[in-house]
């Protein structure tokens, strides 16, 4: 019986593992090859992705455009460094994310840097920097929040300071409607740093600055009484008084822009022929007018009847598509006068009242002119109707309150009324638009008529018709400061003295002049958006142990499963070796 031989089982070779070390070797080249080609890419082809819903980390065109084209190194200065409740932390932090993104188109032309004032080692060394910002025109806030039910307040400077070479601009970062809750302030603020940041580099950097003409020769507040508003202005531009019957249409060409301020007299009509041929061919204009004649001294002594009146402007705007109307405006929700209540002795005591002939106006539409901004404070504004005009966006800007009362002309006017209370059974006219946009290509109401005071035929349309825009307010006192009776200086734009608030009428024409001026579109950036979602407080105070436990205890159970799986998958293979 023959037997087979059994097989002789191959030799093992080394070729195996050393393959096998090869291809690892191999693989971690390519892995190496791919992570440097993948660097260098990016360094020629940079990029970045924004993928929040609300695009809050993306700057718009206008503000790459600025920090791109940057002539001179800037530098930012923020005051808002130090240890801040959770509320305060989100805007330094939005603060710091938003340079961040500015730095990476400015690259190394932008620098920025985070100082703490409170950081003194001593008191006394800390009052003195707080002094220092405050001559700097630095004034610290004082705003609270709600922290796990508790009453946080600090005392904060929520401000920046952009320097370029010698020149230096304070920006304030806290900004919105006063009126608004702290959250909803604090939001509105973040919405706002872009172009806060981005328009104080623009105005120092060196350009070309443009002519603001003021019309003067109406009656119009002196320069003392629009300082302000001069003063504002010429940290951009160049601002003139001009007088409509000296100045020439070739002159005309050479503004910007052209401000009407509460005039009180009739314009002539080829004063309004130049006006219509500057807005006509594309000039920007903003008229800050009265519908209504008052005189406060005839009021205090026993009142007086309020009648409309004729600035000779009424055809001219309504070609333009907006009406002033003759009528005045009471809103409950108003400003201050002081009245005589009563005598001490032989002194009068003088005590403010409400008078609801000076709204303070807080309803805004959502455009970047008056968006987040705080309240405008006016005095005896009338209502403003659209009519139809070919080619022209009518965009209201801002409302009166819904408690508003509108008297037809002749309106009765007489300071004792604000000793009574103001009944709401009247005020249900509803929020009344009382600032319009006009923008589009204004037809002349000049058309196919003689130029004033000559034979000389003015045809349908200009050969030089440009589009335009106009800003409409129905009230002049909105550009007019007061003036210090002791010391006869200037008191700020909107300042009230009765109630020591600053009303935010300085800020409205500053955004309105940067709109119709700005051709590169930074104003755009104030429609920016950051949707808020807040938390709900009753529920995050019920399940906050439930939700601590869950975050605690989650990771932990997570790792020890991982174990646990890990464990048994190495038991099983190993245990396959054994039973071989």
């Amino acid at each position: 019986m023959e037997t087979t031989p059994a097989a002789t089982p191959a030799p093992v070779t080394a070729a195996a593992p050393a393959s096998r070390k090869q291809r690892d070797l191999l693989r971690f080249g390519f892995i190496i090859l791919g992570l440097v080609l993948l660097n260098f890419i990016g360094q020629q082809f940079f990029f970045r992705l924004d993928l929040t819903e609300d695009k809050r980390y993306s700057m718009s065109p206008a503000t790459e455009q600025l920090l791109e084209q940057m002539p001179e190194p800037v530098t930012v200065t923020v005051y808002l460094a130090g240890d801040f409740p959770p509320a305060f932390r989100r805007l330094s932090q939005a603060t710091r994310e938003t340079l961040d993104e500015m730095q990476v188109h400015a690259g190394t032309k932008l620098r920025y840097v985070f100082v703490d004032p409170s950081a003194a080692t001593s008191e006394a060394e800390r009052q003195k920097e707080y002094q220092r910002l405050i001559q700097k025109g630095l004034n610290p806030t004082n705003l609270g929040a709600n922290e796990n039910g508790k009453r946080v307040e600090k005392i904060i400077f929520p401000w920046a300071t952009v320097t370029v070479g010698s020149r230096e601009e304070n920006v304030l970062l806290l900004r919105g409607n006063q009126a608004a809750p702290p959250d909803v302030r604090l939001n509105q603020s973040i919405e706002g740093l872009e172009y806060e940041l981005a328009s104080a580099i623009r105005r120092l950097e060196p350009g070309q600055r443009k002519l603001i003409g003021i019309v003067e020769g109406h009656g119009e507040p002196d320069n003392a009484q629009l300082y302000d508003l001069i003063a504002t202005l010429q940290r951009d531009h160049n601002v003139y008084r001009i007088d409509l019957n000296k100045v020439t249409e070739q002159n005309m060409k050479s503004l910007s822009a052209v401000i009407v301020a509460k005039p009180e007299r009739a314009y002539t009509e080829p004063e309004k022929y130049k006006l219509d041929k500057f807005i006509t061919e594309g000039g920007r204009a903003l008229f800050f007018v009265d519908a209504m004649r008052v005189n406060l001294d005839s009021a205090n002594r026993g009142g007086m009847l309020s009648f409309p009146l004729d600035l000779n402007l009424t055809d001219l705007l309504f070609t333009y598509g907006a009406r002033v109307n003759g009528d005045l405006i009471l809103d409950i929700n108003s400003g201050l006068i002081p009245l005589v209540t009563g005598m001490t002795g032989n002194k009068p005591n003088v005590e403010p009242m409400p008078w609801q002939f000076y709204p303070i106006v807080n309803g805004y539409s959502p455009h970047p002119i008056v968006r987040n901004l705080d309240a405008v404070y006016l005095k005896f504004v009338s209502t403003i109707d659209t009519v139809k005009a070919k080619g022209i966006r009518k965009t209201p800007l801002m409302y009166t309150s819904r408690y508003t009362r509108v008297l037809p002309a002749p309106v009765p006017i007489n300071l004792n009324d604000a000793r009574l209370p103001a009944d709401p059974k009247l005020y249900t006219s509803g929020p009344k638009p009382v600032g319009y946009l006009l923008e589009g290509q204004f037809r002349s109401l000049f058309a196919n008529r003689t130029k004033p005071g000559t034979s000389q035929f003015v045809p349908a349309q200009s050969p030089q018709a440009k589009p335009g825009k106009i800003v409409l307010v129905s009230d002049g006192d909105l550009v007019r400061n007061d003036v210090d009776p002791k010391t006869g200086r200037p008191v700020p734009l909107g300042f009230d003295r009765l109630a020591t608030t600053r009303f935010a009428n300085r800020e409205l024409v500053q955004n309105a002049v940067d709109y119709l001026l700005d051709e590169t579109g930074l104003i755009s950036v104030r429609g920016k958006e950051i949707t808020l979602r807040p938390l709900d407080k009753v529920k995050v105070n019920s399940e906050k142990s439930k939700w601590q436990l869950l975050n605690l205890g989650a990771p932990l159970a997570l790792l020890a499963g991982f174990g646990l799986v890990r464990a048994w998958l190495r038991k099983r293979k190993y245990a396959s070796f054994a039973s071989e």
